[in-house]
């Protein structure tokens, strides 16, 4: 199938196949070369003409301003390496016509799909709407967790007391009890914004209490030597010293909101990005599919990105 594929393939498109091929070569290179990572890599770009070849690889001879560079290049350049590597083999899949086009769109349709949308706002719409219910339950759930984790570790009585009922809560799968959630609250944006704020809860809960309990003894004391007040440790010591651990608990609970808002879309809605993607399986428009999804995937990354740049403010203190 592939030789009869190539045979009737026009000059332009060997040309991209055997261009994939190398690339794919390449990279089998890099994994198998006994290198550092870091030299691996560099070297990689190094053949593909992106860095300068005079610049000097190994570690001790580069300057910090050289090795900040490097890691920006780095950062900057393999996520697209690694989204083109996706486009081409999702190319090569659907002009080797593995799949009906209906099943696997070819990027092209996905793309014209992507415009269409666009132009009549159709795409805003349902993305501004699961994006406002991402929001509203990462703005009710996060101060949940955190003050509940905060009382459950002051409270050995009252964590003894809650901790099975939070596990068991949480144990159980979010579209199990999603569709009792839509009849308490309704059909409508209530009931997805507390999907969202039940999905992030338990993560903040549980940082909260790992970040907690990790605060080191001698600070306590140091702080009990002070006279300080419950108020004045919790400000000055644990809140602060627990920090890194809520920013990890946050990044987990803002991808997870998205999860919450698709899931109660899925089962009960008239807009959204999850209410899209079920219409479009059901009239089978597949590159409308992929184009919601790949907006629900932006706006997990989107979240992400929002919660590192709050982490790089609130934790300077912390870069080495």
């Amino acid at each position: 199938m592939l030789l009869a594929y190539l045979a009737a393939a026009s000059t332009k498109q060997r040309f991209v196949h055997c261009l994939f091929c190398i690339l794919c070569a390449r990279l089998l290179n890099l994994c198998a070369s006994p290198a550092p990572c870091y030299v691996r890599v560099r070297g990689f770009f190094m053949q593909l003409g992106i860095f300068n070849r005079s610049t000097p690889v190994s570690k001790t001879h580069q300057t910090p301003k050289a090795a900040h560079r490097l890691h920006i290049h780095l950062h900057t350049l393999l996520p697209i390496f690694g989204l083109l590597i996706i486009l081409l083999i999702w190319e090569l899949i659907t002009r080797m016509e593995l799949f009906p086009p209906f099943i696997v769109p070819r990027p092209g349709a996905v793309w014209d799909k992507f415009l269409i949308v666009l132009a009549d706002g159709r795409l805003w719409y349902h993305t501004m709407t699961t994006l406002g219910e991402i929001f509203a339950g990462l703005l009710i759930g996060v101060p949940l967790g955190v003050i509940l984790g905060y009382l459950l570790w002051r409270s050995k009585t009252l964590e003894i007391l809650l901790s099975p009922l939070i596990l068991a809560a949480q144990s159980t799968p979010v579209v199990a009890y999603a569709p009792i959630l839509i009849i308490w609250f309704g059909t409508g944006t209530s009931s997805k914004v507390f999907i969202c704020a039940l999905i992030v809860f338990f993560p903040m809960l549980m940082n909260t209490l790992v970040g907690l309990r990790n605060v080191p003894v001698d600070q306590r004391e140091l702080m009990s030597s002070l006279y300080a007040t419950q108020w004045q440790t919790l400000q000055k010591l644990e809140f602060p010293a627990s920090m890194p651990v809520l920013f990890g608990g946050l990044k987990v609970s803002a991808a997870l909101a998205v999860v919450g808002a698709v899931v109660g879309e899925f089962l009960s809605a008239n807009a959204g990005l999850g209410f899209w993607i079920k219409l479009s399986r059901d009239q089978y428009d597949t590159p409308l599919v992929a184009v919601s999804v790949i907006m629900l995937a932006v706006l997990a990354r989107l979240m992400y990105a929002l919660v590192s740049l709050a982490e790089r403010h609130w934790l300077h203190w912390q870069r080495t």
